[in-house]
């Protein structure tokens, strides 16, 4: 599918530094996923070794700039090369060096920055992760009984090694509670006893409460950056205790630049 059409229509109903219209930003994210964008490259020609995408900084993140049509290309005035990718491809090797996009820098108002946590759910499928940016927080949920429960069946469930939690809040959908999972090791049966642990545990928590769980070995997830910067474990085996988790300041848009 062309970029052509309509990633650039919903380009114009997004305003740059402005993502408060996340219906509209979530279907170009869709739209890009299933696009080609032109890839502006620094150095080299498209499919050489030495090709570099060209690289500009806004507020601290990198981003890879890039048009979305040949006629875009045209009006950009770039005179070096570029390279034609798929959006789910380009997504896919940016987001694990921490690089997003940001489309039509030329264009009136400066284009639009994709941060690399929004290509890393358009390289997982914008289904499988939460749109963000996320509010995340401690949880002010009276569950006793259910952290209880958590905390016995981990201590009898030898592949785990700590439990986290937090209250997250996605930027379209329900909020829900995260259980941070930090394993000894990534085996599969190491992950099928934790996954049987949680599924044993949530019998308890209250109807109507959504319950998730992030892999704290996961370094591209917000929710498990936010865990392991901002929160205790409530279960710690290796410290042999299982208290109350510290209260942390609310975070905005964990993982995202600051105007988003």
């Amino acid at each position: 599918m062309s970029a052509g059409g309509s990633v650039e229509q919903l380009l114009r109903q997004v305003s740059p530094g402005r993502y408060d219209t996340y219906e509209t930003y979530e279907a170009l994210l869709q739209a890009l996923a299933g696009s080609r964008l032109w890839m502006l490259l620094w150095n080299g020609q498209a499919g050489s070794p030495e090709a570099q995408y060209g690289n500009m900084e806004v507020a601290g993140y990198g981003y890879a700039p890039c048009v979305t049509s040949a006629q875009e290309l045209a009006a950009s005035g770039w005179n070096r090369a570029h390279e034609v990718v798929g959006g789910r491809d380009i997504a896919s090797a940016l987001f694990p060096d921490r690089w997003g996009i940001w489309l039509n820098p030329h264009a009136p108002g400066g284009g639009l920055g994709i941060p690399w946590l929004d290509l890393r759910r358009i390289a997982a499928g914008l289904d499988n992760l939460p749109p963000g940016p996320l509010r995340i927080s401690e949880p002010a949920l009276d569950i006793p009984q259910f952290y209880a429960l958590l905390a016995q069946n981990a201590h009898h469930t030898p592949a785990v090694r700590s439990l986290r939690r937090a209250w997250v809040q996605p930027a379209l959908g329900v909020p829900y509670l995260a259980i941070g999972l930090e394993l000894y090791d990534a085996a599969p049966a190491s992950v099928e006893a934790a996954r049987a642990m949680m599924a044993r545990s949530v019998g308890t928590v209250p109807e109507g409460l959504p319950v998730s769980s992030v892999a704290m070995s996961d370094d591209y997830d917000p929710v498990a950056m936010w865990l392991r910067r901002q929160s205790r474990p409530f279960f710690d085996r290796d410290a042999h205790v299982a208290g109350a988790a510290p209260t942390a300041a609310p975070g905005f848009g964990y993982g995202y630049p600051r105007a988003y």
